[in-house]
């Protein structure tokens, strides 16, 4: 499944405007799986917790060259939850993007939260 994020109609006038976007509902992800999804042009992996808690960060592998992060194993080091390449199998930390593995090499995160069950993801 491909998700392409849309801009919420109107957004109350208590927030001031941002770029948070609508990708899909919580319940279209499952959890420990990422799925591919379209933010402002750019491919993004979403990856659900089971706690229900929403990780993003760029579907691009920066050893492989391609967008296959998506297709990674998610997992966890030392309780921060990981996503491991599924062609070279390197670790990346959710949160910070960080390689664990080979430090030189790091994946863009994205602040995401959930509304309402609905997945946002602000993109810059």
């Amino acid at each position: 499944m491909t998700l392409t994020a849309t801009k919420p109609a109107t957004e109350p006038a208590t927030q001031p405007a941002t770029d948070w976007l609508a990708v899909c509902r919580l319940d279209e992800l499952e959890p420990l799986y990422a799925e591919a999804a379209l933010v402002h042009g750019e491919q993004v992996a979403l990856i659900r917790l089971p706690s229900d808690e929403v990780m993003a960060v760029s579907h691009w592998d920066p050893h492989a060259q391609a967008y296959v992060m998506a297709r990674g194993i998610v997992g966890s080091r030392d309780g921060s939850p990981t996503l491991a390449s599924p062609l070279h199998k390197q670790v990346y930390d959710l949160t910070t993007g960080r390689c664990l593995t080979e430090p030189d090499l790091r994946i863009r995160s994205f602040p995401v939260r959930v509304r309402d069950r609905i997945v946002e993801v602000l993109a810059a």
